[in-house]
């Protein structure tokens, strides 16, 4: 029972590796290379989801098994999409386009997919050593978040990118808007804004006839319209902690505006009586 959850951690590292494999025969004339790998990223998120969900059923959880699953995120939601974001948005600029300019977002590229695996390894450091984190935009008490974006969640995001593109990559100009993301998806893994978890959602309890025809139009929609649906999910979950971001700081600052003119007409009153 102790190998089980480790085989699925194995198929995790197994995906990641192929992933890697993948972005490195991609070119401009095949770019079903760079699909491939996007999609093996996509099916590693439900093994990892998956290993320590099993591991916890079976009371076969340890050590070894949770130190086995950083490395394994590392590779497979760090390495992999970091090689694949390079080696798809920036090694295959158009070589007819200015060499100056090419040279400069080939570097300028590389260095922001590197941030982004470092960023993803220090979410991982953070994650591991954390108990009970809470976001610096606390959510509602009876739901639980993560605190910043978890990794898989950012690979996903590059890989749902590029499967949306088929793998065919795209001119300079586009390449400056996917360096922002990229960078954009690395800063948002070390923030500290908060990200829903779904832990909340048990499988173990009964579920009304609704559901089960939710989840089946969810498959039909994943197999026939993968690329929309898998490009919407990924960019709207991201996206989502921007947003909770910017309307937490927006109440804050309603509040302060409600607050000051209190106090300045305390002061005010007390002036006048002195």
């Amino acid at each position: 029972m102790y190998l089980l959850p480790s085989l699925f951690t194995a198929g995790n590292i197994a995906a990641g590796y192929f992933a890697i494999t993948q972005s490195l025969q991609g070119s401009i004339l095949e770019p079903h290379h760079f699909d491939y790998a996007a999609l093996a990223i996509g099916f590693a998120i439900p093994f990892d989801a998956l290993d320590g969900r099993i591991a916890r059923m079976t009371n076969t959880t340890s050590e070894f098994g949770r130190e086995l699953d950083s490395l394994a995120d590392v590779i497979t939601f760090g390495v992999a999409p970091s090689i694949l974001a390079f080696s798809w948005g920036f090694r295959m600029l158009p070589v007819g386009m200015d060499p100056l300019l090419r040279q400069k977002l080939v570097q300028l590229g590389g260095f922001v997919c590197f941030l982004f695996l470092i960023c993803g390894a220090s979410r991982l450091a953070r994650f591991n050593i954390s108990s009970d984190p809470v976001p610096k935009n606390p959510g509602r008490p009876d739901r639980k978040y993560f605190v910043g974006m978890p990794i898989p969640a950012a690979a996903g995001v590059i890989a749902a990118v590029v499967h949306g593109f088929q793998g065919h990559p795209f001119n300079a100009w586009t390449a400056i808007l996917w360096m922002l993301l990229v960078g954009l998806t690395g800063f948002l893994m070390v923030s500290t804004w908060r990200f829903w978890s779904g832990k909340e959602i048990n499988l173990a309890n009964r579920h009304p006839f609704q559901w089960i025809v939710l989840l089946g139009l969810m498959i039909y929609l994943l197999v026939f319209f993968s690329r929309e649906v898998l490009l919407l999910m990924a960019l709207a979950y991201m996206f989502s902690g921007v947003l909770a971001r910017a309307a937490y700081s927006r109440r804050r600052h309603r509040r302060s505006e409600h607050q000051e003119p209190a106090v300045g007409t305390i002061h005010d009153a007390g002036h006048t009586t002195k």
